[in-house]
């Protein structure tokens, strides 16, 4: 009964969690997503990023991660001029709380008594955050609520007393100071619990924080673009939606989207059909035993946010059509169907869906490029750094790190990428990668006309 109440209770924040709403991106937005190894490691930025660049061709924004493991709003805040505002951002997110509420196995008092003085220790930290946030004014500032530590998933990693207790009350000194300086506000943690205990019904082993309990999986990233997408009010935004009166040889609808030489009866349609937006393609490679693409299972992404509608009405009944786009066929429906309507987003032989998934592969590549760049920062702000080495990259910092890297596992996975970025030529290089792969995307992202015919299946 009590884990009944529970799901009930969380379904219910999730519901109301979208009364927080976060302006959208606009026409040359550069976004800053700051944070920590949640962002620095994690996709749901560029997840986010992909929607825009497929949804609204003709308006580019820049999006980059700012975010470092490990980092707690102490840190975030010494780097905040170099590795943020350097970036010349018109849009910075900034999300903390994951590490600043530790990792100790205590249980009573004595758990209580931790929590408060690292709660403490990151309000005074934010403080400072604040002050320099505001030094900025023409800066745009969403606050991100953090990820959930989920605590409830019957897995091997034991499981941290109250560490997600202790994450809301950090995410509610976001929320203060959203409100106080009309700052945007959005937190993924109430959300992603409920999703996370709906699943747990069935499936008490589920998580979307990996098996460490902290980090997302790849879907769990998808699911918090839906979200940060959601709280932005797209959901319900159609790539477009197309309906023809064939029996009529007319038009009645084309939302987002534009039909020229149309020819129409009950027996066979033909037109060109240009839509002002791209589907939004899904990943469906397991990356971690997940896929992006298993985000839809969790949440009603492509309901909401994947529609691309073709519904033709005044065919023959009884008879089922083919649908050819550029000589391609794409499939076979009954004419019931058709008035219906068919989801052209989610059918990924379409010429549309095709030019997407080169949009995503481009775009994951790019991805790859920035973690390299974020690992060599990472290095020297985490390891670097508190030694007083900070931007020294000689010989004798590199044998330091190799020794090092013996007795750290996390240096020693990075090592290779630090070989090659601490020389400045390669990383210049890796940034001009970043910025011709930027700028490709928005030249192959432009929807093409396509010549689109159904005619009766004779077979």
């Amino acid at each position: 009964m009590k884990k009944l109440y529970l799901i009930i209770l969380t379904v219910f924040l999730y519901a109301g969690a979208f009364a927080q709403q976060i302006a959208p991106f606009k026409a040359g937005d550069r976004v800053v997503f700051t944070g920590n190894s949640i962002t620095d490691g994690g996709r749901y930025h560029s997840f986010i990023w992909l929607y825009y660049i497929t949804r609204f061709p003709g308006m580019r924004i820049d999006c980059f991660n700012a975010g470092i493991g490990g980092d707690v709003a102490g840190q975030m805040n010494e780097r905040l001029d170099e590795d943020v505002f350097a970036r010349k951002p018109t849009v910075v997110t900034l999300g903390f709380g994951m590490n600043d509420t530790g990792y100790q196995f205590l249980e009573g008092d004595k758990a209580d008594s931790n929590y408060r003085a690292k709660i403490n220790t990151a309000k005074n930290s934010f403080e400072s955050i604040q002050q320099k946030l505001n030094a900025h004014p023409d800066v745009r500032k969403i606050m991100l609520g953090s990820s959930p530590y989920d605590g409830d998933a019957e897995i091997k990693a034991h499981p941290i007393q109250g560490k997600n207790e202790a994450i809301q009350k950090v995410i509610a000194l976001q929320k203060d100071a959203a409100k106080k300086y009309k700052w945007d506000f959005f937190s993924f943690n109430e959300p992603m619990q409920a999703i996370n205990r709906k699943q747990q019904v069935s499936n008490p082993g589920f998580t979307m924080q990996g098996f460490d309990r902290i980090h997302p999986t790849i879907d769990g990233h998808m699911v918090m673009a839906y979200l940060f997408l959601k709280a932005q009010g797209f959901a319900g935004k159609k790539v477009a939606e197309l309906a023809i009166n064939a029996s009529a040889g007319k038009t009645t609808l084309a939302e987002n989207c534009r039909v020229t030489n149309l020819k129409a009866n009950n027996k066979s349609v033909s037109f060109t059909y240009l839509a002002n937006a791209l589907p939004y393609p899904l990943d469906t490679v397991s990356k971690g035993g997940r896929s992006q693409a298993d985000a839809q299972k969790l949440v009603p992404f492509i309901k909401e946010f994947n529609q691309e509608v073709l519904q033709v009405a005044g065919l023959q009944k009884g008879k089922s059509y083919i649908i050819k786009i550029d000589s391609t066929k794409i499939g076979t429906w009954p004419a019931a169907e058709l008035e219906k309507g068919v989801n052209m987003a989610t059918i990924t032989a379409t010429p549309q869906y095709q030019q997407a998934l080169a949009i995503m592969h481009l775009n994951e590549e790019r991805w790859a490029i920035e973690r390299r760049l974020r690992e060599y920062w990472w290095l020297h702000y985490s390891i670097l750094k508190p030694k007083g080495l900070l931007y020294n990259d000689s010989e004798a910092t590199v044998d330091s790190v190799k020794k090092y890297a013996q007795k750290d596992f996390f240096v020693g996975a990075v090592l290779n990428t630090y070989y090659q970025a601490r020389l400045k030529p390669v990383r210049d290089a890796w940034q001009k990668e970043i910025e011709l792969l930027t700028n490709e995307l928005y030249l192959i992202n432009q929807p093409k006309a396509h010549k689109v015919s159904i005619e009766i299946d004779e077979h």
